[in-house]
């Protein structure tokens, strides 16, 4: 198709138009021509009538008079008709000039619609040419695209290796601590006035040295913790985002993680976790809060590494759940205070049945249901915190992936095959072309056929813990119902401290059951989940001997050396593996001697 205007349409019509006006001039010319003929004979006639006149006036003279007048009327008419004849003899001039112009114009119009369609043809041969070379350019471009599209899909599989392999690196269970600023309820029954100052009970001692050391300043001793990371009183909830953000890229992986908030009451956990607008009202357009917590920032971040992969691939389930005075209670369900189980499966996982999971897939919907969970989650005051939690909350989210296509099970007549005396043969033989079958043994065969196997799942979890805070009684003042939960409290987390110390002293049995808390998060201690311990610890000389005893459960953590991260694997091929692996352990105990 030609660029530019195309006005071949244009100079047609107008060669036809004025062709017209042409034949419509040559029309009036020719009318004028005969007019003009006929007023010559109209005079030749009034000539006639003239001489006759002059005839009759010479016959007789009474009519010379009406002759007179009758002859001037007859001039003064002639001239009339003559200046009439003069003027159309010019409009016929006029037209003639017209009519040899005309074609000269044409002639000029039709050498100009040449000249602009011989330009546009040019620039169509050039643009042509230029779309050739720009298709072979985008076949180059596309080609290097497939390239690169294939040297990325290595990359970000080489990338996710690595990234696992340094996260193993740095430690299945890592410790972060945080100290939080001097507040004005640190300085207890003080004149506000004193606070931060010298000689006081709300005295500073906690000091960060650097990124990954930290200083207990006391009147005895002076005394160093080291960590991974270290945050400031400076440092932002977004900056500490970025310390947990790369272990979600595992969760994806196929890796469990946990993330849990450690310290004493006040210390900033729920502050961490949540953000210290936790009771807002969340709207679906609402922009990230600067104060969000953990919770919120990850399931943003897992939400955002979902639409990265193939749509429909992943699915998230989430759950909310408190342990309160040492039993499970489901934030979610109609009834918060009915009691749960922990049932423990045949390859030693933990699963919770009657605990509601909610199908989710928006940041929004996942903080609706955590706000629904909040609104029931057990808080009183206490002279040390106006909100303190009196349970361990527990956020998990259940990613649902689809395998690889590599993990889908071929269809097989069953998990061991035949050798040609009809026996069982290892897991791996094959028939040959030689073996023969009795109508029996393919008819057993025929029976033992699996069905098709369902496409296999991937099931992670991302555990968000906001764990209640230990409390010295009689700093906080509790009584009643609040001293047996404080009771409740110290004794779970002394419990996960035993726990601790049982795995970092490698301990032939590990006191998991001893509290409800240490059995429900049993698979991030001591299972094989990646585990990031943040420790929220004050600052104020009031609070030493907690911050102190939280610093400690630090330490005993970064103690702690498990094996390798296991990559969770779908459930279909956990089931084969433990079906042949069980398979395997009978043949070897029926074929070893009996003793």
């Amino acid at each position: 198709m030609p660029l530019g205007l195309d006005r071949s349409n244009f100079f047609a019509e107008k060669v036809k138009t004025l062709e017209k006006s042409l034949r419509s001039r040559d029309e009036r010319v020719a009318g004028l021509e005969t007019e003009n003929a006929m007023l010559y004979l109209k005079l030749a006639q009034l000539r006639g009538h003239l001489q006759a006149s002059r005839n009759q006036a010479n016959a007789s003279e009474d009519a010379s008079d009406r002759h007179t007048v009758y002859r001037t009327h007859i001039m003064t008419r002639t001239g009339e008709m003559r200046r009439e004849v003069q003027t159309l003899k010019k409009e016929l001039s006029s037209v003639r000039g017209l009519a040899l112009e005309l074609p000269r114009q044409m002639e000029r119009s039709l050498q100009r619609a040449n000249n602009v369609l011989q330009h546009h043809d040019n620039v169509m041969q050039s643009h042509t040419s230029n779309i050739t070379v720009l298709a072979d350019q985008v076949g180059q471009m596309q080609l290097s695209l497939s390239e690169m599209t294939e040297r990325h899909a290595k990359e970000k599989k080489r990338r996710q290796e690595l990234h696992n392999v340094l996260m193993e690196l740095r430690g299945n269970i890592r410790v972060h601590c945080r100290l939080r600023p001097l507040m004005e309820f640190d300085c207890g029954n003080e004149d506000l006035a004193s606070l931060g100052r010298q000689g006081t009970k709300s005295e500073v001692v906690v000091h960060p040295v650097d990124d990954e050391n930290l200083c207990v300043r006391t009147h005895k001793q002076n005394k160093v913790f080291e960590y991974e990371r270290v945050y400031n009183p400076s440092e932002s909830q977004e900056m500490l985002f970025e310390e947990v953000q790369p272990m979600l890229t595992s969760l994806l992986d196929g890796y469990n993680i946990c993330i849990m908030a450690y310290g004493q009451t006040g210390s900033g956990k729920t502050h961490t976790m949540l953000g210290s607008h936790r009771d807002d009202e969340y709207s679906p357009s609402q922009d990230p809060h600067p104060d969000e917590g953990v919770i919120p920032r990850a399931t943003r971040e897992l939400f955002r590494l979902i639409e990265e992969k193939t749509p429909g691939s992943h699915a998230v389930e989430v759950s909310v759940v408190e342990i309160y005075n040492n039993d499970i209670r489901d934030l979610l369900s109609k009834d918060p205070n009915a009691k749960h189980d922990v049932v423990t499966g045949a390859d030693g996982s933990l699963n919770f049945p009657t605990i509601i999971c909610k199908p989710v897939d928006t940041v929004y919907n996942v903080m609706c249901l955590v706000q629904r969970g909040l609104r029931t989650r057990r808080e009183s005051a206490t002279m040390v915190h106006e909100h303190s939690s009196r349970s361990h909350l527990v956020v998990t989210l259940t990613v649902v992936s689809q395998a690889p296509s590599f993990f889908s099970l071929p269809r097989t007549t069953s998990t061991e095959t035949l050798n040609l005396d009809g026996g069982k043969k290892g897991r791996g033989a094959t028939l040959t072309h030689s073996q023969t079958w009795s109508g029996d043994q393919m008819a057993g065969m025929l029976q033992q056929t699996p069905p098709a196997p369902a496409t296999p799942t991937v099931r992670t979890k991302l555990q968000l813990v906001d764990l209640a805070g230990s409390e010295c009684v009689g700093m906080s003042g509790v009584k009643g119902v609040a001293l047996r939960e404080a009771s409740y409290i110290n004794k779970s987390l002394s419990a996960l401290a035993d726990v601790l110390g049982a795995l970092a002293e490698h301990r032939g049995h590990v006191p998991y059951r001893n509290a409800r808390l240490t059995h429900f998060l049993q698979d991030s201690i001591g299972g094989d989940a990646k585990l990031l311990v943040l420790l929220c610890v004050s600052p104020a000389q009031r609070y030493v001997t907690e911050s102190l005893q939280c610093l400690g459960f630090g330490q005993r953590a970064r103690q702690v050396q498990r094996g390798p991260t296991k990559r969770r694997l779908p459930s279909s091929v956990e089931k084969v593996e433990s079906a042949h692996s069980s398979q395997t352990r009978r043949a070897s105990s029926a074929s070893s001697p009996s003793r």
